[in-house]
């Protein structure tokens, strides 16, 4: 019936499967764009978005909870300008998955899927392996021509030495690797370089376009068309798209922090978490689909500084140095994306691996939970002013809403007008609908 169908209209029947996809990859959400904080380590939900002021003092903490903009939402001290713009943020309070160890966190929450089976610990990438969100999007959203699909700021996620599979292109191969891209700071660090594996890539190198494109013509006639070997192809298309991005003056203005007003940098603050918060915006204004940001809180001289792992010292590094980081970018790049015009077609998602224990350890720390956590969202079609679900008086498990990564994922796609039954298809040609999980209601 289907063939006679299609064959009726002058349609073979791969042409009708294409329209068919075509249609079911659009839904109704209307941003353009998406912007992920992302929290390696695992933030603690008792010290930022779902605080415990009731619970015994072994798990409520240091901290003290603080009123927000939106009445009967508390949060952590610490993060006192989210806290006076909650009235955009969407916060989630019943994450949950069952897997404790970084890498298997981060696997989940940055593919909406369960980790191989595998033993526990890191998983370094492979081709084998789910593509990630960004490599997802930049499947479905084409980008402009000189422009990236997907870009990773400002180092590759790594634990312990080890690259870690998940924020990669996955089966979808290596065109869709999302390109690694350092946050400018006061030297070039020189071109393409590599970081522990992963190529990375600095556009602030000073070499004029005239000279670049003089480069590429050059190369072009000393090349043959050949078939590129397949342990080639990497350095082939990370060459190919450094080159795209030299002689893009979108990407190059995007790139030059410099050109940014100076007030502007300010109020992001001058440290590796808020300047590549700022690139963020700048690349999305530059046609960029999605923009992943490792929220760090190093210095501009490459220094990866603290991450959000606090098994010893727990408050003092959040009260110091994570959260004063976080806070003042998180809420600068919400506030500077709806003074532009941009929140209603940004979705900006703020997302980590797990949470942190209930009880605080011997340590003064708290350690890996992934039996609830929070995160947050804001801008995209997503209505601000609201919290999903609860966790239980200890902030141990869910209490009400139970979700789960895979939901997390539905809804960004829903967000971005790309219905989560979407196909994408693996090496094999064998088809998957990007996100198995079911919409939450924020929108």
């Amino acid at each position: 019936m289907l063939c006679s169908a299609s064959g009726g209209l002058g349609l073979s029947l791969p042409m009708f499967l294409n329209i068919r996809s075509a249609t079911a990859a659009t839904s109704s959400g209307k941003a353009k764009s998406c912007i992920v904080l992302y929290c390696w380590g695992g933030m603690s939900h008792h010290e930022v978005f779902d605080p415990r002021p009731d619970a015994p003092v072994d798990v409520r903490g240091e901290f003290s909870p603080i009123s927000t903009a939106v009445p009967g939402i508390i949060v952590g001290e610490h993060i006192p300008r989210l806290a006076k713009i909650a009235n955009r943020l969407a916060i989630v309070r019943s994450v949950n998955h069952g897997e404790s160890a970084h890498g298997r966190g981060m696997y989940w929450n940055l593919t909406g899927h369960a980790p191989p089976p595998i033993p526990a610990g890191n998983i370094p990438p492979t081709r084998e392996q789910w593509p990630s969100l960004t490599a997802m999007v930049s499947k479905i959203r084409a980008a402009p021509k000189g422009v990236p699909g997907a870009v990773r700021l400002p180092y590759p996620l790594v634990d312990n030495g080890t690259l870690q599979g998940g924020e990669y292109g996955g089966w979808l191969g290596v065109p869709h690797d999302p390109i690694v891209m350092k946050t400018p700071a006061g030297t070039a660090w020189g071109g393409v370089s590599r970081s522990l594996g992963a190529e990375v890539l600095d556009l602030k190198n000073n070499v004029a376009l005239s000279r670049a494109q003089m480069r590429r013509k050059l190369v072009a006639s000393l090349e043959r068309p050949i078939s590129v070997p397949a342990e080639f192809e990497e350095f082939e298309h990370f060459r190919e798209l450094a080159s795209d991005m030299l002689l893009s003056s979108a990407v190059r203005n995007a790139y030059n922090l410099d050109a940014e007003d100076v007030k502007t940098r300010d109020t992001y603050g001058m440290h590796i978490g808020g300047q590549s918060m700022l690139l963020a915006r700048r690349l999305v204004e530059a046609g960029v689909p999605i923009v992943q940001v490792c929220c760090a809180a190093g210095d501009l001289n490459g220094g990866k500084g603290d991450m959000w792992d606090t098994h010893g010292d727990n408050f003092r590094r959040l009260k110091e140095r994570l959260l004063p980081v976080f806070d003042r970018a998180m809420s600068a790049l919400i506030l500077d994306l709806e003074q532009r015009g941009m929140l209603d077609e940004t979705l900006v998602v703020m997302l980590t691996d797990f949470g942190r224990t209930p009880k605080i350890n011997g340590a003064a720390g708290r350690d890996h939970y992934p039996n609830v956590y929070s995160v947050a969202m804001a801008g995209g079609g997503i209505r601000g002013g609201q919290v999903y679900g609860s966790s239980d008086t200890l902030g141990a498990f869910p209490r009400t809403s139970p979700c789960s990564p895979a939901d997390l994922h539905a809804t960004i796609f829903q967000s971005l007008g790309i219905s989560p039954r979407a196909e994408i298809h693996d090496q094999l040609g064998r088809p998957f609908p990007v996100s198995d999980g079911r919409v939450l209601p924020l929108m």
